[in-house]
């Protein structure tokens, strides 16, 4: 009689535990894609204010990639008094300058972008210190001019990061 009523006891407690096993699955399926609903939404609204952000930044960036490029860097600095030496040093604190006053910009860049920008600041600067170098440059009218007839010749650093900061840009408007 025991085991009877132990096998009825289940009988009457399997209903029960599947039912609510359904119940807890469905809830559970429920609430997770409510979760998920949420979330995109979220996302969604971030976008929207985070996207123009984004796009500033790479308007900064942009613009200091074309105030570094050597050609326009050149024509705004002027040699005037200045010796090689100072010339040569003036270029490049002004390249540092602009660099460290959009330096907090790189939060909206990927690594791999960022790393484009840097190595174009910093080729922009070995590419002026390593005509400064020249022994046959004395002057800092000498040196403007070697750089700009070096510049005629081959690309400049810059126009690779801007052409992978459009890239950037076009993969995620």
């Amino acid at each position: 009689m025991n085991d009877l009523n132990l096998v009825q006891l289940l009988f009457f407690i399997l209903p029960a535990v599947i039912t609510g096993g359904v119940a807890f699955y469905f809830f559970k399926t429920y609430t997770d894609n409510e979760n998920k609903k949420r979330l995109h939404q979220l996302r969604l609204e971030n976008q929207k204010t985070s996207l123009p952000l984004r796009l500033q930044a790479f308007e900064r960036m942009t613009l200091f990639l074309e105030r570094i490029s050597l050609g326009k860097l050149l024509i705004r600095i002027k040699p005037e008094d200045f010796s090689k030496e100072e010339y040569e040093q003036l270029l490049i604190l002004n390249i540092e300058q602009e660099f460290e006053h959009n330096l907090a910009q790189q939060i909206y860049f990927s690594n791999e972008c960022w790393n484009f920008i840097r190595t174009s600041k910093n080729a922009t600067i070995a590419i002026i210190r390593k005509t400064a170098a020249k022994k046959e440059i004395e002057t800092a009218s000498n040196l403007r001019e070697v750089i700009l007839t070096n510049l005629m010749e081959q690309t400049a650093p810059t126009e690779a990061a801007l052409d992978y900061i459009k890239k950037e840009v076009k993969s995620f408007i």
